[in-house]
């Protein structure tokens, strides 16, 4: 999907990685990090004010692990903002619990890869159990079932110079 905003054009790419083993998720996740590094710099070099976002469920375990590894090893940024947010709306006992399953990303200017001309403001999850459904008096499990079992994340960017 991509829109143009501002004289700036956003593409965004949707993905969800296979769930499987996490030994099997390390060459899909390698696979998506090549496939966008290399899109990202095909399409700066038609014009630097394309900006490439991925989002979706990449089913990353932690920060730091192998999986997350294979997802950021071509340059793509997960915003601080992102980080240590809790991603499923199962309660975790604590910030070594918090899952990476679902990322926003992009490129951000480190050697050769190329960076997104928008500047980047915040980001957040977003906790529908609070709200969503609540004269139903669902079950977090029932709850998962009608919307999601995950939390959605968003970002938000400033198109003006």
């Amino acid at each position: 999907m991509s829109f143009f905003s501002a004289g700036k054009t956003f593409i965004l790419v949707t993905l969800h990685v296979i769930y499987g083993q996490p030994k099997q998720r390390i060459p899909e996740l390698k696979a998506i990090a090549e496939w966008l590094a290399e899109w990202a710099k095909q399409i700066n070099e038609l014009n630097n004010n394309h900006n490439l976002i991925t989002l979706g469920d990449f089913n990353i375990d932690r920060e730091g692990d192998e999986l997350y590894k294979a997802f950021i090893s071509t340059g793509l940024s997960v915003p601080k903002d992102l980080q240590g947010l809790p991603r499923t709306i199962f309660k975790t006992d604590g910030p070594k619990d918090v899952t990476f399953y679902d990322q926003i990303a992009w490129f951000n200017k480190d050697g050769n890869v190329p960076a997104i001309s928008l500047k980047y403001n915040r980001g957040g999850n977003f906790d529908f159990t609070k709200t969503a459904l609540k004269s139903l008096n669902l079950s977090t499990k029932e709850l998962s079932y009608r919307i999601s079992d995950h939390f959605p994340l968003w970002v938000e960017f400033d198109v003006r110079e």
